[in-house]
């Protein structure tokens, strides 16, 4: 016995596949990586002493964040730059920050052949920093990114990081 699909739902070959005409897939870098846990997307973002977002980048999960650091570092203001571990490298981060008369609060990484003094006790205020981006995950739409580009995703961070310096 065989059975026939309906008309309507067997395979058009000469339609198109929607009504207008689709842009190319590729080319564009859409800031998702594949990490362990699957596709990713890493907001590198300075915060200002008080916790709020000042500014704002994308790069993919697999990128490192010395990435987002070489897009953000030239534009912070600060005098004093708290950041973690991943943000220690001398000519990337350290020796940038030292030229342009900052002080960098970044604790070495334990496989570091000369390992540096740092300041816990101004280290500690980096809550703020994680503090930001729970307010900013608060967010469903960018504690799950729903949005396909780039563009739009870096939008709906900008509407939030608005949101929370308008509270």
């Amino acid at each position: 016995m065989w059975i026939m699909k309906p008309p309507c739902l067997l395979p058009r070959s000469s339609a198109p596949s929607s009504l207008g005409p689709g842009r190319a897939k590729g080319g564009d870098d859409e800031a998702i990586g594949r990490s362990r846990g699957g596709l990713r997307t890493k907001i590198p973002a300075p915060v200002d002493a008080l916790g709020n977002p000042t500014g704002c980048t994308l790069t993919g999960g697999a990128a490192s964040e010395l990435v987002g650091a070489d897009r953000l570092l030239p534009a912070i203001a600060a005098t004093t730059v708290i950041a973690a571990n991943g943000y220690d490298a001398d000519a990337r981060v350290l020796a940038p920050l030292r030229a342009a008369g900052k002080a960098a609060v970044i604790p070495p990484r334990r496989n570091r052949p000369v390992q540096r003094d740092d300041d816990r006790e101004l280290y500690q205020a980096r809550h703020l920093i994680e503090n930001c981006f729970c307010r900013l995950k608060q967010c469903r739409a960018i504690a799950t990114r729903y949005d396909q580009t780039k563009r739009t995703f870096l939008a709906a961070i900008s509407c939030a990081a608005a949101t929370i310096l308008l509270h």
